[in-house]
């Protein structure tokens, strides 16, 4: 275990080919209390093990590809709506089956994760009351329902990053400092941000606006 603990998750999965007591090794659940992927692709590959051991967790990712995915749905073609639906159910199935197998779960960070939704962090903070850190960076689907959520199910939080979560209001974020004030909350530009509305309701809010300058 001391060895397997110095190597990346695809050196641990080579080496334990090689003879069935290292295979047994790699399949050790205090093996992997520690996880970091760098890529969709990467949350479905079988080189790694979700069990109650993992306490720390981090998906993040910057490249030009999965910058689509933070892109408003109306705007995307239907060559970008694909890609990113693909992306959306794996990111949803992986953190689901965090949700079953991690129940001692302590610190989740998302970071670019186009795809994560609120039923997603709502369903980790009901399934996972331990976890102390939630850092979400950049996850444009996350909204208040999730910090409506940290209220109410983030008994355990003391740390929580929404930076640059750009449906995040100035009234949820109050709402948590009101509720929780023992979390330390951080939202960087989060509330500042233009948040995601069709084109239809953009229109409406001009014409008001343009109302309201003749007034």
């Amino acid at each position: 275990l001391h060895l397997f603990s110095f190597l990346d998750k695809n050196s641990r999965k080579n080496l334990a080919k090689t003879c069935h007591k290292l295979l047994e090794v790699f399949q050790d659940p205090l093996l992997w209390s520690l996880l970091n992927f760098h890529s969709p692709v990467e949350l479905k590959k079988d080189n790694f093990l979700l069990g109650p051991t993992l306490k720390y967790l981090s998906i993040c990712w910057y490249s030009e590809r999965v910058k689509v995915c933070n892109i408003e749905d109306w705007m995307k073609n239907s060559f970008q709506k694909d890609f990113c639906h693909r992306h959306e159910n794996t990111v949803s199935d992986f953190l689901l089956e965090v949700c079953n197998r991690c129940p001692n779960l302590l610190s989740l960070t998302l970071s670019g994760c186009g795809h994560v939704t609120d039923d997603c962090i709502v369903l980790l903070l009901k399934n996972c009351p331990n976890l102390k850190t939630l850092k979400l960076e950049n996850c444009v689907r996350i909204t208040d329902q999730t910090l409506e959520a940290v209220t109410l199910h983030g008994g355990s939080l003391q740390t929580l990053h929404v930076d640059f979560c750009r449906n995040v209001t100035q009234t949820g974020l109050e709402r948590v400092r009101e509720r929780c004030p023992w979390v330390m909350l951080r939202a960087e530009r989060s509330a500042n941000m233009i948040p995601d509305s069709k084109p239809e309701k953009k229109l409406m809010l001009e014409k008001a606006s343009r109302k309201l300058l003749q007034l």
